[in-house]
């Protein structure tokens, strides 16, 4: 399989257009002393738009990202997009990390050189990686399915032929966050003579997984406490799981849409006490936004929400994972799982209960995940490639 470097370079029109609509931009009303009760507020939505317009620099974010050495190479007839670090050190080992929604390849960028080049950030050069990180179909650089039945489980066959057929690692680590836990468990399960180890910062859609025997207490209050959020927070997926196509309609449509639709996760689901930005600047904000809007790419990348409800076997549910499994659980990430939960289906050989961050883990805290990824595959190490 050829691989083909790659770089980004959005054609001028799509930015002329973005500005043309951002000036259009119909805001809503709102009832007075909300805040963000509704929904995304509106005096932050005419406050990123007015930056967006006026201060925001694509073509400098773009020089940015062209940093990251990226390739696409064709597998099973899909353009798949990726950036490929290369570690500094004497035996890197392969790691391939997948992003989840409504983030993308930028959920890594800050954490990609301290894996790559520990030495660089105070670490020890023995634990240097090569960093895969693709843009899972359906997202940004990556081609769009043109047919039905692209889940979870089918992304991880395309990550196993990715690493081994076009990358040519025989042995590789994994790891994730969001959907991209529930690919790379699958991954793992699918191929566990290929993966070495796995790091998680959630469990994905196993929490959700019923009628399971002697429940401690922890666990009972956990499940509980999952299907309160659901009432509360669920909402989104839903729509995403149900009815992708007619809502995609109004996000690809409107630059604002597609902001406000994902502005309001980044604040609910991060560690920020409601000030979204102290968790990321404006820019951070814009330019994994941009990446969906400049590339049309809502619509395919919310239809994997309707693809594994709708696709996906259930059975895996009872399959054990024997790889070994290192969790790092961010107080802020929903509802963190107790870890005896996380046991039943998951080989945890290392749980650390980290001391901030929410669901956007390696942007939140891109140095407290170098230590804990490196950590947990230190003793894993050997002879991957």
């Amino acid at each position: 399989m050829e691989v083909h470097p790659f770089r980004i370079d959005i054609p001028q029109p799509v930015l002329d257009d973005l500005r043309d609509r951002l000036s259009h931009t119909r805001f809503l009303d709102e009832v007075e002393g909300t805040g963000w009760d509704y929904g995304t507020n509106l005096g932050y939505m005419r406050e990123i738009v007015d930056y967006w317009l006026h201060a925001y620099d694509w073509r400098a974010r773009e020089t940015e990202l062209n940093a990251y050495p990226q390739y696409r190479a064709e597998i099973d007839g899909l353009g798949v997009h990726f950036i490929h670090e290369r570690g500094r050190g004497s035996d890197p080992l392969p790691i391939i990390l997948t992003h989840g929604w409504p983030d993308s390849i930028c959920r890594y960028l800050d954490l990609i050189p301290m894996l790559a080049d520990p030495a660089r950030f105070g670490g020890d050069p023995a634990d240097s990686f090569d960093v895969i990180v693709p843009s899972m179909p359906g997202y940004g650089f990556s081609d769009r399915p043109r047919e039905r039945g692209m889940t979870s489980a089918r992304v991880a066959g395309l990550w196993e032929r990715l690493m081994t057929d076009v990358l040519g690692y025989r042995r590789f680590a994994a790891g994730g966050g969001d959907i991209g836990s529930g690919v790379s468990q699958l991954l793992a399960l699918a191929h566990p003579e290929s993966v070495v180890g796995l790091h998680l910062t959630d469990i994905g859609f196993f929490s959700l997984g019923a009628d399971i025997p002697d429940l401690s207490e922890n666990e009972r209050r956990y499940l509980d406490a999952i299907r309160e959020l659901w009432m509360q927070e669920g909402a989104y997926s839903m729509v995403q799981s149900t009815k992708p196509q007619t809502l995609a309609y109004g996000l690809n449509d409107s630059p604002a849409g597609l902001a406000a639709w994902f502005l309001e996760k980044f604040r609910t689901w991060s560690d920020c006490d409601g000030d979204i930005e102290r968790r990321f600047s404006k820019d951070e904000l814009l330019t994994n936004i941009m990446i969906y809007w400049a590339t049309g790419t809502i619509a395919s990348s919310i239809r994997i929400y309707y693809e594994n409800m709708h696709a996906l076997p259930l059975d895996f549910l009872k399959e054990r994972i024997d790889v070994p499994v290192g969790m790092a659980v961010f107080p802020k990430d929903f509802i963190p799982p107790p870890r005896e939960w996380a046991k039943r289906r998951l080989n945890v050989e290392r749980w650390t209960q980290m001391p901030r961050g929410g669901h956007f883990t390696a942007m939140e805290e891109p140095e407290l995940m170098a230590r804990e990824i490196r950590a947990f595959f230190r003793p894993l190490r050997g002879s991957p490639a």
